[in-house]
């Protein structure tokens, strides 16, 4: 219970609490109106009959004469003032005589009250007749010369209407006490969670890679602490990614030169490989393949370090998207893939950066013949107000569980780590998908389109100056 009371969240839960606190209170609230309603509705009817019946007996007492026939009696009870939903019964002798024999008669006196009254009793009390509530008040009439008494009876179904309506416009009012005090709970916990909805945008927007971004200092002094902290360990955590690419920058500028007094040796040890043994020229082959990939991980990590650094930046120009897309593959590791452009394509512009693009491509033309088998295929289109770059393979394609982690830095998919097998420095698709951010461009991983094996690579860039938006 306590589990599913927590994943509401803190916003429903005050919610519920104020409508929860609102309908408790409204409805103490209507239970005591309507108890001390009804209370004073019911001694305001007692005082009522009291004082009918008390007149009404006096008179009856008073005409009532040793002589008097049925017609007299008829008569009597005629005569008497009676309020709204009073009815009076008279006994005399063994003859009983109503109003309204059929609202009240002798069936309608409890044993209780007659046993009262037999006994020179007055008394009066509360009962239903026909399911009706009344109030029946006897006397016994002992001044009188005849063997009588006198009942009467006083409906109170115009009390039970008026509490009706009243109960009737309490739960109306309830309902919308609570819907209030709902609305009030909504709005006080907005109010409250406001700063937290700040930190929530400021944290994925430093996740985003916006290091730059911090809370504006609250008026609240409560809150004003919490700020100072979070933008205090903001900006320990952007000092210390930017000492971490000044290092990995720093480290790969001095690299290079070691690098080069290598590449220049081995150099000097190919022009006599002739001259080596056989064991010599086998390791002099694996001596140049691991130099190519040193020097390909110095150069991404020095590209690298420039995104990290915030020096990144397009040198844009405009460029015939189909010819340079066929010059790029043309001078890619696998110059003999298949280009295809759809009709709507045509003489299509962008406005990109030449060196950025054509290492996009040449990426991922080298990530499909390292990863896929077979024949490759570029495909050019246009969706709305992008351009659309697709390279598929005839590979294992891509597991739905690696689709976005293979864009990170250092990510190899599941094939890495198989000793033996090249799959490169992971660093490949990860700048892949910073050079077409920095164009404002989308770069996913998906399955061929025509339902064969293979991955399709899909690259979105925007038709015109890129503003380093997401197109859809």
């Amino acid at each position: 219970m306590r589990s599913r009371w927590e994943r509401l969240g803190l916003r429903a839960r005050v919610t519920f609490i104020f409508a929860f606190g609102g309908l408790l209170l409204s409805i103490v609230l209507s239970l005591t109106t309507l108890t001390f309603t009804r209370q004073n509705l019911l001694d305001q009817r007692d005082d009522t009959a009291f004082a009918s019946f008390t007149s009404n007996g006096l008179d009856v007492q008073a005409q009532l004469t040793e002589d008097a026939d049925q017609e007299a009696i008829d008569a009597i009870i005629e005569s008497l003032s009676t309020s709204r939903g009073a009815f009076p019964l008279l006994r005399v002798d063994d003859i009983w005589t109503g109003r309204n024999s059929t609202r009240f008669d002798t069936d309608g006196v409890p044993d209780s009250l007659l046993s009262l009254v037999e006994a020179d009793n007055a008394a009066a009390m509360r009962t239903t007749i026909d399911g009706v509530p009344a109030i029946i008040s006897g006397i016994r009439l002992t001044n009188s010369s005849r063997d009588a008494d006198y009942y009467e009876a006083l409906f109170l179904d115009d009390v039970e209407d008026t509490l009706s309506s009243i109960g009737v416009v309490l739960v109306a009012a309830s309902f919308a006490t609570t819907l209030l005090a709902a609305a009030l709970g909504a709005w006080a916990a907005g109010r409250a969670l406001s700063p937290v909805g700040d930190v929530r945008r400021v944290a994925a927007s430093l996740a985003a890679g916006e290091l730059d971004t911090r809370l504006q200092a609250p008026a609240d002094a409560d809150l004003a602490s919490l700020a100072a902290s979070f933008n205090g360990m903001a900006q320990s955590l952007e000092d210390r990614i930017e000492r971490d690419a000044r290092f990995a920058s720093e480290v790969s500028h001095e690299l290079r030169s070691p690098l080069m007094t290598l590449s220049a040796s081995v150099e000097v040890l190919n022009n006599n490989r002739d001259s080596m043994p056989e064991r010599g020229q086998q390791a002099l082959g694996l001596l140049n393949d691991d130099i190519q990939r040193f020097t390909q991980l110095v150069e991404d990590l020095l590209e690298i370090s420039r995104f990290d650094v915030g020096t990144a930046s397009l040198q844009s120009q405009p460029l015939h998207f189909v010819e340079f897309v066929r010059q790029a593959v043309t001078h890619s590791t696998r110059p003999d893939s298949l280009v295809v452009a759809t009709p709507d394509v045509g003489d299509l512009v962008v406005s990109a950066d030449k060196r950025r693009l054509a290492q996009v491509i040449a990426n991922l033309i080298e990530n499909a013949d390292k990863y896929g088998s077979g024949g490759i295929e570029v495909q050019i289109s246009t969706y709305g107000e992008a351009a659309i770059l697709a390279i598929e393979d005839e590979g294992p394609g891509v597991a739905e569980a690696e689709r976005e982690i293979i864009f990170d830095r250092f990510s190899r998919g599941s094939s890495g780590g198989r000793r033996g097998y090249d799959t490169g420095s992971g660093l490949g698709l990860s700048l892949v998908a910073e050079h077409v951010g920095l164009h404002g461009g989308r770069i996913w991983v998906e399955d061929r389109l025509d339902g064969n094996r293979g991955a399709r690579f899909v690259i979105t860039l925007p038709i015109g100056d890129p503003v380093g938006e997401d197109f859809e």
